[in-house]
């Protein structure tokens, strides 16, 4: 059974990411970075750098390339370096050293000298909530404040007045980094007025679409290859500074350029997580119904304002049953780095606020956290009259309890030696989506196919599901499909971003297989045909008719073709307006923490989701284990700490805590599989975002069940759970 066709090329060495390729006569490029937060530059002084060994241009703001602002469909404008004065946070791209090697290009870069007139800089959340704005509204067109009431009730006010058991806290989340294992790098190659570019991308064909309004060329005039890409998490989905400047630059000099960022480098000169501030108030009947919730949340944000981190709107807005609903979203911008989607972008910091909200109900109840949850199930979105399309959240919580243990969990947990022990639980939820995807299927004469699209796989195993599917549709062993992916001069597939890819490439795979398969059958009729004026069906990849039967291979070359080509497209369609769609899970997590030494340490985690039909268990599995490990990351180690100056104290894997193997010693997942049909023909749903959601909540749940300590932060620290 394949399970990963990319894994021998990885494991061995042999797939080629983007900074991977080298052409004759090729230069490199080394970006120079603000050291301010705020102000405007008065000079950028390359003269030691132009005179340096092996140095053959330099750019900046004052000596600028030629490069324009950056749009596409899917994101509209994004950020092109270089193109002003104006310096918004420490870590800014203000410049870029080209030379013959990279070494020269980095020790050029240090010789250049920078003049500021350096202006008072905003870089603490908790500083500027008092001058937040509201959010603009969200991708779905709602706007930054909901409310949902009930009849005869007037106000969410009034609604907790009415609640016999009221609980309400703040919860705040820090600023991350995506920390992918490959920084963003570009390698371009212009031939004539076209120009290549290799750099690791989440759709190449949106980066096209980006490089070329920048670069101020044709669409057609811009090839983008990205077949491997080492880890994206929704911070490669826009067009990187590097592939700007690298394309830029290697026009100006008519020479192949390479351009990476350092690890340092990645942690400013790219977007990460935003940091949060979120208020949660639940009210409740005595038997845990819920009567009223309100979520008020607060995030940070570039000075462009270029993203907002859905807290409220992904969480509270939808995932449990209540009679009444506030919910919020202001923004604060910041003389800090630009923010993006990064995994489970609103839900993963969103739900550690709502999750440990709903533990602290359930402890105010005096009920069980898990029947809680159970008894607010909802059918659909408080104020919707779509319900789900599937959904068997009880099944994962009642599967996950006795799979888990939850029988043995104790208020107050229980020791085992010096550790104090505690067990945890919270909901998952990513919303199922789909992007409009188009897949080329060429049929061969060698019995083979291919399947390709333009989309990307940064590690999450769609080149595997393309094969898979394929194979399925056109009813023949996934050996003989070849996969594509990663070059913007195949059918547009969309991004490889928020869980889309299965259902998005999946269901544009069926449609073309059927294209292919008719006219398949249509030429194995036509005159001089094999089957001509026969009945002629198909399977097995086979055509049959008249007692007589022919592989497509065989078919093709009886009538002199070498291949046969189709394309099929998919988009979300009047599913939208009949159901509400979405992936679910439980996840479950013990905690063991040092009664001397405070310190916290996960001893075992398991989360059960539903996700559809599962087209690839290993890479599903894998998907899901990765994100949990991402929720025990937020929950005990990454949290950038910024300066007054804006300078990212820990920008660096040095002193950027990450978890390592012995961070996670065991780590469970169980797949409750029902195909969702409703949503897409394929069945399922996304994966690779929802295993991060909950799992940052449920260690937080079992810190506190284990010490007594509720923490309302994130990352967790041993000061946190000093005892006074």
């Amino acid at each position: 059974m394949i399970t990963r066709l990319d894994a021998p090329l990885k494991v061995t060495g042999g797939a080629k990411y983007g900074a991977d390729h080298t052409f004759p006569g090729m230069v490199y490029g080394y970006v120079v970075l603000s050291t301010i937060a705020h102000g405007e530059l008065e000079a950028v002084d390359f003269s030691a750098a132009r005179s340096a060994p092996g140095v053959v241009g330099v750019y900046s703001p004052f000596d600028p390339l030629k490069l324009r602002t950056a749009t596409s469909p899917l994101f509209g404008e994004t950020a092109v370096p270089l193109q002003s004065k104006e310096v918004t946070y420490y870590g800014q791209p203000i410049g870029f050293v080209v030379a013959e090697t990279f070494e020269q290009a980095r020790d050029a870069a240090a010789l250049v000298e920078v003049g500021y007139r350096e202006l008072p800089a905003r870089t603490s959340l908790a500083e500027g909530l008092a001058d937040a704005e509201d959010a603009p509204p969200a991708r779905d067109g709602a706007p930054p404040t909901l409310e949902v009431l009930e009849d005869g009730i007037e106000s969410i006010e009034d609604a907790f007045a009415a609640s016999p058991v009221v609980v309400e806290a703040t919860y705040t989340t820090a600023t991350q980094n995506h920390a992918a294992m490959e920084p963003h790098s570009a390698v371009a190659v212009w031939d004539g007025g076209e120009v290549t570019v290799y750099s690791g991308n989440q759709a190449s064909n949106l980066q096209a679409m980006e490089l070329a309004s920048a670069l101020d060329v044709p669409l057609e005039a811009v090839h983008c290859v990205n077949p491997f890409v080492g880890g994206a998490f929704g911070g490669k989905g826009r067009t990187s500074a590097p592939a700007f400047l690298a394309a830029a630059a290697a026009r100006d000099l008519g020479r192949p350029v390479k351009a990476a960022l350092t690890r340092e480098q990645v942690f400013t000169a790219t977007a990460g997580r935003a940091a949060t501030v979120q208020t949660i108030k639940l009210g409740a009947e005595r038997d845990g119904t819920l009567v009223a919730v309100s979520h008020d949340s607060w995030c940070s944000t570039d000075t462009a304002r270029s993203f907002v981190e859905p807290t409220s709107h992904g969480t509270s807005r939808e995932w449990y049953a209540t009679r009444n609903l506030a919910i919020s979203q202001k923004i604060v911008p910041l003389n800090v780095p630009p923010t993006t989607f990064m995994r489970a972008p609103g839900e993963a910091p969103g739900s550690f606020a709502l999750e440990s909200a709903i533990d602290e109900l359930a402890e105010a109840l005096g009920m069980d956290p898990i029947e809680l949850r159970i008894r607010n199930n909802s059918t659909a979105p408080p104020g919707k009259d779509l319900q789900w399309s599937s959904k068997h959240l009880d099944e994962c919580f009642r599967v996950g309890a006795a799979r888990f243990g939850w029988q043995h969990r104790r208020p107050g947990g229980h020791t085992d030696g010096d550790w104090l022990v505690g067990m945890g639980a919270a909901t998952a939820m990513f919303p199922a989506l789909r992007f409009p995807a188009t897949v080329g299927i060429t049929l061969k004469a060698d019995d083979t196919a291919v399947v390709a699209t333009s989309g990307a796989d940064p590690g999450t195993g769609l080149l595997t599901v393309l094969s898979l599917v394929g194979a399925e549709s056109l009813d023949i062993p996934a050996e003989r499909i070849t996969p594509r992916l990663g070059d913007s001069l195949l059918p547009p597939g969309g991004l490889s971003g928020g869980s889309t890819a299965t259902a998005s490439a999946g269901t544009a795979i069926m449609i073309a297989a059927t294209k292919a398969i008719d006219e398949l059958v249509a030429l194995a009729a036509d005159p001089g045909a094999p089957f001509e004026g026969h009945e002629v069906t198909y399977a097995d990849g086979r055509v049959f008719a008249h007692g007589r039967t022919m592989t497509f291979g065989e078919l093709l070359r009886a009538v002199g073709r070498e291949s046969l080509e189709v394309t099929g497209s998919s988009a979300p369609g009047e599913e939208v307006t009949k159901h509400s769609f979405s992936s679910w899970g439980a996840q479950f997590c013990e905690v063991r923490v040092h009664k001397w030494t405070r310190e916290a340490r996960v001893s075992r985690m398991l989360g059960v989701f539903d996700a559809g039909r599962i087209i690839n268990d290993k890479a599903a599995r894998s998907q899901l284990m990765g994100g949990m490990i991402w929720g025990v990351s937020a929950a005990l180690h990454e949290g950038l700490e910024i300066e007054a100056g804006g300078r990212l104290a820990n920008g660096d894997f040095a002193s950027y805590l990450l978890p390592v193997n012995a961070d996670i010693p065991e780590v469970d997942v169980q797949l409750v599989e029902y195909p969702d049909t409703l949503h897409n023909a394929v069945g399922a749903r996304g994966v690779g975002e929802i295993g991060a959601v909950g799992m940052a909540a449920a260690v937080a749940n079992a810190v506190h069940n284990a010490t007594g300590i509720r923490v309302r932060h994130i990352p967790i620290t041993i000061e946190d759970l000093l005892e006074d």
